[in-house]
């Protein structure tokens, strides 16, 4: 019988496999690709996850939380891609992943619908080494796991008319220390409470109790933007240790301008929003204008 379930899915697989076998011929290949799979399932398991199939050099895995996917993917790059490992027969070898918080329906064995689509995705996005996540299940981390994690892009889903923003989890202990903010940076940060961003009649605030919105011209925005340079998910606005982050996802770029009148472009970038001032999605906007956003940090 089928059965609705919200899970985070993770799909992990070997990079270059097929190289594998020509290079080092098929017995050492399928040993070291098998002793890769045995990892992955067995991280599945020490943090509470299920391994729903493996196909091929590839293991699909659910979690009941974010958090459990993300230590388990830490541990199969650290494992498997880590420097310091060694590998099954002297053979180098790592892996991708991919990750997505969404709905699906489990039948027997077996998870579908859209989120799965998403999640394996998210793993064609990546490249060798690499843990990469969804905007939408960046959200449902921890705080601890966010502080980890960085935009790198923004990516088409089959199925789904708008763009997801993609991040990637870094996990290696020292990239992920090189993060982190100092104690000094924390206090001087610590009296940011929120940001207010206003267009035409509608008023959204980023803070502790909403630590994200988007911007763009498609109706489930938390602000919507119309106009013929402006992207569905045109740009969002994150809450990050004490800072206002604006992250520009878009075709067309997203433009800053303080209260001293200086100018700010950004393109599949990001950018932090300090005082108060104007954003301008697809085009620059003056204040007072049909596109002008305004925002202010307090």
């Amino acid at each position: 019988m089928a059965k609705d379930l919200e899970v985070a899915i993770l799909f992990a697989d070997v990079v270059g496999s097929t190289q594998l076998y020509d290079e080092f011929g098929d017995t050492k290949a399928s040993e070291t690709v098998a002793q890769c799979l045995d990892v992955m399932k067995d991280a599945t398991h020490q943090f509470s996850g299920t391994v729903i199939k493996t196909i091929g050099d590839e293991v699909m895995s659910t979690f009941p939380t974010v958090d459990d996917a993300m230590g388990a993917a830490s541990q199969m790059q650290a494992r498997i891609s880590g420097e310091k490992e060694s590998n099954t027969h002297e053979i180098p070898v790592t892996i991708r992943i991919g990750c997505h918080f969404g709905p699906v329906v489990q039948e027997q064995n077996d998870i579908f619908g859209a989120a799965v689509h998403t999640a394996n995705r998210m793993t064609s996005q990546a490249k060798a080494r690499q843990i990469i996540i969804s905007g939408p299940t960046v959200d449902q981390m921890s705080s601890e796991w966010q502080a980890q994690t960085r935009q790198i892009d923004v990516a088409t889903v089959r199925g789904r008319l708008d763009e997801v923003a993609l991040f990637e989890l870094v996990w290696q202990p020292d990239e992920a220390t090189s993060m982190l903010p100092t104690i000094e940076w924390e206090s001087k940060t610590r009296s940011l409470n929120k940001l207010t961003l206003t267009f035409r009649d509608k008023t959204v605030i980023v803070s502790e109790l909403k630590k994200g919105v988007n911007l763009g011209r498609a109706e489930d925005n938390d602000l919507v933007v119309k106009g013929n340079l402006i992207s569905r998910i045109h740009a969002r606005v994150e809450m990050r240790r004490g800072k206002f982050i604006l992250i520009d996802q878009s075709t067309n770029g997203t433009f800053l301008q303080n209260v001293q009148g200086e100018e700010t472009f950004i393109r599949r970038d990001s950018t932090e929003l300090v005082g108060e001032g104007i954003i301008g999605l697809g085009r620059a906007a003056k204040p007072g204008t049909p596109l002008a956003i305004h925002f202010i940090c307090e």
